[in-house]
Protein backbone atom coordinates (compact mmCIF):
# COMPACT_ATOMS: atom_id res chain seq x y z
CA UNK A 1 0.00 0.00 0.00
CA UNK A 2 1.47 3.37 -1.00
CA UNK A 3 0.55 6.23 1.35
CA UNK A 4 1.77 9.77 0.88
CA UNK A 5 3.44 11.14 4.05
CA UNK A 6 2.30 14.67 3.24
CA UNK A 7 -1.15 16.25 3.47
CA UNK A 8 -3.59 15.80 0.63
CA UNK A 9 -3.20 19.47 -0.30
CA UNK A 10 0.39 18.82 -1.36
CA UNK A 11 1.35 16.58 -4.20
CA UNK A 12 3.31 13.47 -3.28
CA UNK A 13 6.99 13.86 -4.15
CA UNK A 14 8.44 11.94 -7.01
CA UNK A 15 9.59 8.39 -6.36
CA UNK A 16 13.23 7.93 -5.46
CA UNK A 17 13.48 11.01 -3.18
CA UNK A 18 13.11 8.97 0.00
CA UNK A 19 10.22 11.11 1.21
CA UNK A 20 7.52 9.75 -1.02
CA UNK A 21 5.86 7.01 0.99
CA UNK A 22 5.94 4.54 3.79
CA UNK A 23 4.25 1.26 4.47
CA UNK A 24 1.32 1.56 6.84
CA UNK A 25 1.66 -1.47 9.15
CA UNK A 26 -0.04 0.12 12.14
CA UNK A 27 -3.43 -1.29 13.18
CA UNK A 28 -6.43 0.63 11.88
CA UNK A 29 -8.67 2.66 14.17
CA UNK A 30 -11.21 -0.18 14.24
CA UNK A 31 -8.64 -2.87 15.03
CA UNK A 32 -9.28 -4.26 18.58
CA UNK A 33 -5.52 -4.39 19.25
CA UNK A 34 -5.35 -0.60 19.04
CA UNK A 35 -8.27 -0.17 21.49
CA UNK A 36 -6.66 -2.58 23.95
CA UNK A 37 -3.43 -0.55 24.01
CA UNK A 38 -5.37 2.65 24.52
CA UNK A 39 -7.09 1.16 27.58
CA UNK A 40 -3.81 -0.17 29.00
CA UNK A 41 -2.17 3.23 28.43
CA UNK A 42 -5.03 5.04 30.15
CA UNK A 43 -4.92 2.66 33.12
CA UNK A 44 -1.19 3.23 33.47
CA UNK A 45 -1.70 7.01 33.61
CA UNK A 46 -4.48 6.99 36.26
CA UNK A 47 -2.21 6.29 39.28
CA UNK A 48 0.13 9.06 38.14
CA UNK A 49 -2.78 11.50 37.95
CA UNK A 50 -3.92 10.47 41.44
CA UNK A 51 -0.40 11.04 42.79
CA UNK A 52 -0.33 14.46 41.17
CA UNK A 53 -3.66 15.42 42.76
CA UNK A 54 -2.49 14.22 46.19
CA UNK A 55 0.78 16.12 45.88
CA UNK A 56 -1.10 19.27 44.90
CA UNK A 57 -3.47 18.89 47.88
CA UNK A 58 -0.48 18.40 50.21
CA UNK A 59 1.20 21.52 48.81
CA UNK A 60 -1.97 23.54 49.35
CA UNK A 61 -2.26 22.26 52.92
CA UNK A 62 1.43 22.97 53.61
CA UNK A 63 0.98 26.49 52.21
CA UNK A 64 -1.70 27.06 54.89
CA UNK A 65 0.36 25.45 57.66
CA UNK A 66 1.90 27.96 60.07
CA UNK A 67 5.64 27.85 60.76
CA UNK A 68 6.98 27.66 64.32
CA UNK A 69 9.85 29.65 65.82
CA UNK A 70 11.21 29.61 69.36
CA UNK A 71 13.44 32.10 71.20
CA UNK A 72 15.00 32.18 74.66
CA UNK A 73 16.04 35.42 76.39
CA UNK A 74 18.81 35.71 77.46
CA UNK A 75 20.48 32.93 75.43
CA UNK A 76 23.70 33.18 77.52
CA UNK A 77 24.16 33.93 81.23
CA UNK A 78 25.45 32.89 84.64
CA UNK A 79 23.83 30.57 87.19
CA UNK A 80 21.26 30.83 88.49
CA UNK A 81 19.92 31.90 85.07
CA UNK A 82 16.27 32.80 84.71
CA UNK A 83 15.19 32.59 81.07
CA UNK A 84 11.98 33.57 79.36
CA UNK A 85 11.10 31.41 76.39
CA UNK A 86 8.67 32.33 73.66
CA UNK A 87 7.30 30.39 70.72
CA UNK A 88 5.34 31.85 67.85
CA UNK A 89 3.32 30.42 64.99
CA UNK A 90 3.81 32.58 61.90
CA UNK A 91 1.98 32.77 58.60
CA UNK A 92 -0.51 30.10 57.59
CA UNK A 93 -4.20 29.83 58.26
CA UNK A 94 -5.75 30.97 61.55
CA UNK A 95 -8.01 27.92 61.66
CA UNK A 96 -5.48 25.18 60.89
CA UNK A 97 -7.10 22.17 62.58
CA UNK A 98 -3.91 20.39 63.73
CA UNK A 99 -2.80 23.46 65.70
CA UNK A 100 -6.16 24.12 67.34
CA UNK A 101 -6.15 23.44 71.09
CA UNK A 102 -2.84 21.58 70.98
CA UNK A 103 -0.95 20.44 74.08
CA UNK A 104 2.11 22.60 74.73
CA UNK A 105 5.35 20.98 75.87
CA UNK A 106 8.60 22.69 76.87
CA UNK A 107 11.68 20.46 77.27
CA UNK A 108 14.33 22.58 78.98
CA UNK A 109 17.25 20.24 78.22
CA UNK A 110 18.26 19.91 81.88
CA UNK A 111 15.98 16.99 82.68
CA UNK A 112 12.89 19.11 83.41
CA UNK A 113 9.79 19.54 81.29
CA UNK A 114 6.71 21.75 81.40
CA UNK A 115 3.40 20.76 79.82
CA UNK A 116 0.13 22.61 79.42
CA UNK A 117 -3.13 21.61 77.79
CA UNK A 118 -6.38 23.52 77.53
CA UNK A 119 -10.02 22.56 77.59
CA UNK A 120 -11.35 23.93 74.31
CA UNK A 121 -14.62 23.95 72.41
CA UNK A 122 -14.79 21.44 69.53
CA UNK A 123 -13.02 22.58 66.36
CA UNK A 124 -15.18 24.32 63.74
CA UNK A 125 -13.65 24.99 60.32
CA UNK A 126 -13.66 28.69 59.49
CA UNK A 127 -14.65 29.64 63.05
CA UNK A 128 -12.04 28.25 65.43
CA UNK A 129 -8.76 30.15 65.71
CA UNK A 130 -5.38 28.86 66.79
CA UNK A 131 -3.26 30.32 69.56
CA UNK A 132 -0.18 31.91 67.97
CA UNK A 133 2.03 32.92 70.93
CA UNK A 134 3.27 30.85 73.86
CA UNK A 135 5.64 31.72 76.69
CA UNK A 136 7.19 30.19 79.79
CA UNK A 137 9.97 30.85 82.31
CA UNK A 138 12.64 28.54 83.66
CA UNK A 139 15.63 28.77 85.99
CA UNK A 140 18.88 26.98 85.20
CA UNK A 141 20.80 26.20 88.38
CA UNK A 142 23.84 24.48 86.83
CA UNK A 143 26.22 25.55 84.10
CA UNK A 144 26.14 23.85 80.73
CA UNK A 145 24.92 24.01 77.16
CA UNK A 146 21.23 23.20 76.87
CA UNK A 147 18.88 22.65 73.96
CA UNK A 148 15.35 23.92 74.62
CA UNK A 149 12.58 22.18 72.67
CA UNK A 150 9.05 23.47 72.19
CA UNK A 151 6.46 20.98 70.93
CA UNK A 152 2.81 21.18 69.96
CA UNK A 153 0.91 17.88 70.15
CA UNK A 154 -2.54 16.53 69.44
CA UNK A 155 -2.82 13.59 71.83
CA UNK A 156 0.30 11.54 70.94
CA UNK A 157 0.79 13.07 67.47
CA UNK A 158 3.56 15.66 67.17
CA UNK A 159 2.12 18.60 65.21
CA UNK A 160 5.10 21.00 65.26
CA UNK A 161 8.42 21.42 67.04
CA UNK A 162 11.22 23.95 67.21
CA UNK A 163 14.32 24.36 69.35
CA UNK A 164 17.03 26.80 70.37
CA UNK A 165 20.17 26.76 72.50
CA UNK A 166 20.94 28.23 75.94
CA UNK A 167 24.44 28.50 77.38
CA UNK A 168 24.70 28.77 81.16
CA UNK A 169 28.04 29.59 82.76
CA UNK A 170 28.79 28.75 86.36
CA UNK A 171 28.28 31.67 88.69
CA UNK A 172 30.83 32.84 91.32
CA UNK A 173 29.18 30.84 94.10
CA UNK A 174 28.79 27.54 92.22
CA UNK A 175 31.45 24.96 92.95
CA UNK A 176 33.08 26.83 95.87
CA UNK A 177 33.04 25.40 99.39
CA UNK A 178 31.94 21.92 98.31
Amino acid sequence: MRVCAFSAALACPAEGTGLESYSDTRPSMTDPRRARWRIVGALAVLPLLALGVRAQQQQQQDARKPSLTVRVTPPVGFTPLRVRAGAELRDGSDDFADFYCATIEWDWGDGTMSENSSDCDPYEAGKSTIQRRFSAEHIYRQGGAYRVFFRLKQKTKLVAAASTNVTVRSGAGEGFGR
